[in-house]
């Protein structure tokens, strides 16, 4: 190989550009971040074009010259949203990494399941800006804080109404205690909670800090009727698709609270409206929800006082400690050595 042309098609620093292009004396990075916002208006909902593109970006070139800079692209580093056809105009394309730390975005798009390597920024994220989210959000309905809006609207305190909970003691269950659930886990025991979770292969050796327990899925069922804080941390797959479902929310602790950090899709929606009309679950915070690129949330989760939702900002704060150019040139250097890369897509798995 006597050239690598890397395509940055998302808005990257010339800072880190520098960075990539320092690895080895073949690469030439190109920048066409926003290159492509036009196209991404034409073929994603128009929710998704407006959450995450700027009001005035329109793309730049023609249609003639992107395709150009895609079909002499060995590899692209990319974002979210993409070109849906990326994989069927860019024919050199070996490798494709994605800043975002999930998978599941790629769906939409013809590089899944393609011959194309896939590789994520997963464990290189804001974890502990989420992790911070998630136990806000406990706190914020442990504590009752749902009824300050209420008084305020009123313009009148009951102060019988906040049934506050002490949060020492409490049983925590992380469902995905991968990097973002182990910050999550770690957060809680410094708070004084009883932390348990699972994950799809738990690990040999001594427990994550602040983790009395982490077991298989198959023991969840087992988890959630003993834990008063639920938080999902885990891939939206196949396998965790509405893992949350009505039978599910009536094995959970009575007056528990669920916070999904994840995926909207792993928790069926319908389920969650019929478990807070029952009074099943004390509140739910959601940073996350089913269908959240296409639509806002559904009336009956957003109307509802004991129901927190966000759209998707947990992994922000004022400090940028997303790591994806780190893990991006550290694969580079194992790509052009032949060797195994971090974060490599299964698709038969999911991530």
């Amino acid at each position: 190989m006597t050239e690598i042309n890397v395509l940055c098609i998302l808005r990257t620093r010339d800072a880190d550009r520098a960075r990539i292009e320092s690895v080895d004396p073949r690469i030439t990075c190109i920048d066409a971040g926003g290159w492509y916002d036009g196209e991404i208006r034409d073929t994603w909902p128009p929710f998704a074009a407006s959450r995450y593109l700027g009001a005035k970006s329109n793309g730049a070139g023609t249609r003639g010259e992107r395709d150009a800079l895609l079909a002499k692209a060995d590899v692209v580093l990319g974002g979210w949203p993409f070109p849906l056809d990326l994989r069927a105009r860019a024919p050199r394309l070996r490798w494709f990494h994605q800043r975002p730390a999930g998978a599941s975005n790629l769906m939409r798009g013809d590089l899944w399941n393609s011959d194309v390597v896939v590789t994520t920024s997963r464990g290189s994220g804001n974890t502990l800006a989420i992790a911070e989210y998630a136990i806000t959000g406990i706190l914020h309905l442990a504590k009752g804080f749902p009824q300050i809006e209420v008084e305020r609207r009123a313009s009148a305190f009951d102060f019988r109404a906040y049934k506050p909970l002490l949060i020492a003691n409490k049983t925590m269950c992380v469902v995905g205690a991968g990097g973002i659930g182990r910050d999550v886990g770690r957060l809680g025991a410094g708070l004084g909670m009883r932390v348990i979770g699972t994950r799809r292969t738990p690990e040999p050796g001594p427990l994550p800090a602040g983790f009395s327990e982490i077991a298989s899925p198959e023991s969840l069922d087992r988890m959630v009727a003993v834990s008063d804080f639920v938080v999902i941390c885990s891939h939206w797959t196949s396998e965790t698709h509405h893992l949350f479902d009505a039978r599910r929310f009536a094995a959970m602790k009575p007056g528990a609270i669920l916070v999904n950090v994840a995926r909207g899709e792993i928790v069926d929606e319908d389920a969650l409206v019929a478990a807070l009309a029952d009074n099943k679950l004390r509140g739910a915070v959601l940073d996350v929800y089913d269908g959240e690129f296409e639509h806002p949330p559904r009336a009956e989760l957003w109307s509802d006082p004991r129901v927190l939702i966000t759209p998707h900002i947990s992994g922000q704060s004022d400090r940028e400690m997303h790591a994806a150019i780190d893990i991006f040139c550290q694969n580079m250097k194992a790509w052009l050595a032949g060797q195994p890369m971090l974060n490599v897509i299964d698709w038969t798995r999911g991530y």
